[in-house]
């Protein structure tokens, strides 16, 4: 019974990324933009990122872009593009580079950089230090993103 609970904890903290290799922003490696090698060790999770990407709180997501996935929440912005079809415009390292830090790829954007924890000011103390989101909310909105084919 013990070595069950201790395999059932093990496979749980595996699967919540508290025990999967998590690579830091400062860490992050960047080539043309794209970011190739995921940023955990446990694979995105599309239900999770469109959550993070519909999260006022979060993301954001839709303060920019446009989403007919997310049509049901109003007030999509149009700063940004569209993202319908974006899985066809895009790699997944390409996506991964772009949430990660867009400025890596587009010069002059003025899209944040979801995953760094410096070079940046944030209004309020608690945040310095901190990305706007974990490496593995990083690898759940890429894996929504890599769901959105239809234009």
């Amino acid at each position: 019974m013990r070595t069950h609970l201790v395999l059932g904890l093990a496979a749980t903290l595996v699967t919540t990324g508290v025990l999967a290799d998590v690579v830091a922003p400062g860490d992050v490696v960047f080539v043309e933009g794209a970011v190739e090698a995921p940023l955990t060790g446990v694979r995105g999770d599309p239900k999770a990122g469109r959550a993070v990407f519909a999260n006022r709180k979060q993301g954001n997501c839709l303060a920019c872009h446009v989403n007919g996935d997310l049509a049901e929440l109003g007030f999509h912005g149009e700063v940004g593009p569209a993202l319908d079809g974006v899985a066809r415009r895009w790699s997944q390292a390409e996506l991964r580079g772009i949430v990660t830090n867009s400025k890596m790829m587009f010069e002059g954007t003025i899209m944040p950089a979801f995953y760094i924890d410096s070079g940046y000011g944030r209004p309020l103390e608690s945040f310095a230090g901190k990305s706007i989101l974990t490496a593995q909310q990083v690898e759940d909105v890429v894996a929504y993103l890599l769901t959105l084919k239809e234009e």
